[in-house]
């Protein structure tokens, strides 16, 4: 069955013609939904001209940073140019970063609802306070944290972590310089103003959890 020609051009047309449609929506650059997605720019640039296909696993990544079913970018069909119902489930909100796993908390007194494909048992919502990470976060939105704790900083460079440093919590982009024998953690914001913070062997740091999604931003 062909695509309905009632709807809009967007969805008669190929793949990347849909997926420039709902990231325009989200009004997120290619740079961006790239970024969110795991995927090479210049990849996402030629499957929005119709110059490649995704892979199927290029696609679910795409459709869950897009956070609408794959079915709904995949072509014609009834079930796939009609967007399918999205299944909620909620999820712990934390006001603060936890030091261990949010499984192992009590019942926290709020809960926020995440798209299905979103939730884990190892995962939880923050509400941000700071602006050390604009513009790329903003205080007041909701972000989905995957804990990981004390994950490998070489591992999750380049990543927004939610860290301790010195028991103090703080998200920060992560990098690592090696410097004679030894390494150097670098906590960088992406606010120009927040100066960078260089971790020593003298501090007590850790890496709790390592920032997935951005899952709600006020308007």
């Amino acid at each position: 069955m062909g695509a309905n020609p009632t709807q809009p051009p967007v969805f008669r047309g190929h793949v990347g013609q849909r997926i420039r449609f709902y990231r325009r929506q989200h009004e997120l650059t290619q740079a961006a939904l790239a970024r969110k997605a795991g995927v090479n720019q210049s990849f996402l640039s030629e499957i929005e001209r119709g110059l490649r296909n995704p892979s199927p696993t290029s696609m679910k990544a795409i459709a869950q940073a897009l956070d609408v079913a794959p079915a709904v970018l995949i072509g014609p069909g009834p079930e796939h140019d009609t967007p399918q119902p999205l299944e909620m489930m909620e999820m712990p909100l934390f006001e603060s970063i936890p030091v261990r796993n949010p499984s192992e908390y009590p019942t926290p007194t709020e809960m926020f609802p995440v798209l299905r494909h979103l939730w884990s048992r190892d995962r939880y919502c923050l509400r941000l306070t700071f602006d050390s990470m604009e513009p790329t976060l903003k205080p007041g939105d909701l972000v989905l944290v995957e804990y990981r704790h004390d994950a490998n900083p070489e591992h999750v460079q380049g990543r927004i972590c939610a860290c301790l440093v010195d028991q103090v919590p703080t998200l920060k982009r992560v990098a690592v310089e090696k410097r004679g024998d030894g390494r150097v953690v670098i906590l960088r914001g992406d606010n120009p103003e927040t100066p960078a913070t260089f971790i020593d062997e003298t501090q007590d740091f850790s890496i709790q959890g390592v920032v997935t999604h951005l899952v709600s931003r006020p308007l």
